[in-house]
């Protein structure tokens, strides 16, 4: 006899028995019925940054322009009397300037000779003018080795306007016709007070002293720039030589 189709294991009744019952399926989060999730974790509170405002850029400023002369290179010729205090003015501005300025003094150049060395307390003669003018020459030369390689200078001789071709002449053709001149002029008392604290060969005698002071008023009305410092300190006399020859550069050539 031919069995059945569902005999056997699944009983004579011919039904299929019922499936196992299986796990009930837990509630999905956010189901009704299902336990509340715990509060997410927040992050700590980020502290307020400082607001740093925008860069533009670094914008370089012009260098502060020194007063008077600054940073001109120039070739200056001091002219004085003996007790003027022309040499000590020179090294003072020369030292004082922002830029490279040598001050070439016409008497240490002078006494570089030693044997044979024309004293002027003996008075003028030969021997001493063919001294000045080596020494003027040497001077000259200096300068414009100072000059050619950017250094200012400044010079200091006694030059008489009634010799303008030995004195101021001169020194322009040995320095250069860029050369500016400038007459520190005090009055004679102040010059033989001056003179009398002087000591060694530069120390001339009173009646020397009143007749190179009095070649020297010449120079009045030569339209170069006088300075009267018989009541200026070496600074202030150095301060007023640097705004004269601020102005003297800056005045239109004719």
């Amino acid at each position: 006899m031919q069995q059945g189709v569902g005999g056997g294991a699944w009983g004579g009744s011919g039904q299929h028995p019922a499936a196992p019952s299986q796990p009930p399926i837990p509630a999905g989060q956010g189901w009704p019925g299902s336990v509340p999730p715990p509060p997410p974790v927040q992050p700590p509170p980020v502290p307020p940054q400082q607001v740093v405002p925008e860069t533009t850029g670094h914008i370089p400023l012009p260098p502060a322009v020194a007063p008077g002369t600054g940073g001109a290179t120039l070739a200056v010729l001091l002219i004085g009397p003996a007790g003027a205090g022309k040499t000590t003015v020179a090294r003072h501005w020369a030292a004082t300037r922002p830029v490279p300025t040598a001050h070439i003094s016409l008497d240490d150049v002078r006494e570089w000779v030693c044997s044979g060395f024309a004293d002027p307390q003996a008075g003028w003669n030969e021997h001493s003018e063919a001294q000045y003018r080596l020494a003027r020459r040497t001077c000259g030369f200096a300068a414009r080795n100072f000059l050619a390689n950017g250094i200012s200078c400044i010079l200091d001789d006694a030059v008489f306007p009634d010799r303008p071709v030995v004195g101021l002449g001169g020194w322009k053709r040995h320095v250069g016709p860029a050369l500016l001149s400038v007459v520190l002029l005090p009055g004679l008392e102040i010059v033989l007070e001056r003179n009398a604290a002087r000591s060694g060969n530069r120390r001339l005698s009173d009646e020397e002293v009143a007749r190179i002071h009095g070649r020297m008023a010449g120079w009045y009305g030569s339209g170069l720039s006088i300075i009267d410092n018989s009541h200026l300190d070496v600074e202030g006399t150095a301060r007023a030589l640097d705004e004269t020859l601020a102005r003297v550069i800056g005045t239109p050539q004719t």
